[in-house]
């Protein structure tokens, strides 16, 4: 797979964050302020983004339209079926739409991509990193986003977000109820490992990330990303 960031015209931005964080309504508005200036945007998520994508997302999140009960959150995949599965799923979306619209000079917006794999796969489920670049590697070869925005937010409030709530039995122990994929049933822990994680990629790679509290108001937010963006789009 040649992925050389000189053989594209186009602009690839990554938007990161924990479970509520706002991705994809920053997405969308993003898109809508980039497209009304002339732009022309493609929009993508992980996993998913193509139909096979797709299917893969629906099989590990079991999207039923119903509740996740026990038995499923209790069945979740080992670290290492999570990793090659996200893997499987954005080796096709870089072939079928990433590659393609960057050639074509697009400003590629994704949901979710590499970072997420080290911020769930490494720092939540404590797999080995050499594991995880070489899976990355294999799978998306040289190509890093331009810009990568991190929608930072405590994870209590992300999963207040999802309708999650956190209650104790008669022994004292804390579950989350209310969840609509085995992601949501992590503990609170698994997700404040997964924003800690972010938070140390984004102080080693300053100049790629720009960090924003997820806690304000969407169009302040979009804003401040749309200009960052701006920087950078040809």
């Amino acid at each position: 797979m040649s992925t050389e960031p000189s053989e594209h015209t186009g602009t690839f931005i990554t938007i990161e964050g924990g479970e509520g964080s706002g991705k994809s309504t920053l997405t969308r508005l993003l898109q809508n302020s980039l497209n009304e200036i002339g732009h022309h945007v493609t929009l993508c998520r992980e996993p998913g983004g193509t139909v096979l994508g797709e299917q893969l997302r629906a099989a590990l999140f079991n999207q039923t339209g119903t509740e996740v009960s026990t038995e499923i959150a209790q069945a979740a995949p080992s670290p290492l079926t999570e990793l090659l599965v996200f893997s499987a799923a954005r080796a096709q979306l870089l072939e079928e739409i990433i590659l393609p619209a960057l050639g074509n000079g697009d400003t590629v917006i994704c949901d979710r991509y590499t970072d997420s794999t080290f911020a769930y796969q490494q720092y939540g489920r404590g797999l080995d990193r050499s594991v995880i670049e070489t899976a990355v590697r294999l799978t998306v070869g040289n190509l890093k986003p331009s810009l990568t925005i991190l929608l930072d937010l405590e994870p209590e409030q992300g999963l207040a977000r999802h309708g999650i709530v956190n209650q104790k039995d008669l022994f004292g122990e804390t579950s989350p109820v209310g969840g609509n994929n085995y992601l949501d049933f992590e503990s609170l822990a698994f997700h404040q490992k997964i924003r800690e994680g972010y938070l140390e990629m984004a102080s080693r790679e300053p100049d790629r990330w720009l960090v924003l509290d997820a806690g304000e108001d969407p169009d302040v937010i979009a804003r401040i990303a749309l200009d960052a963006i701006l920087q950078l789009v040809k």
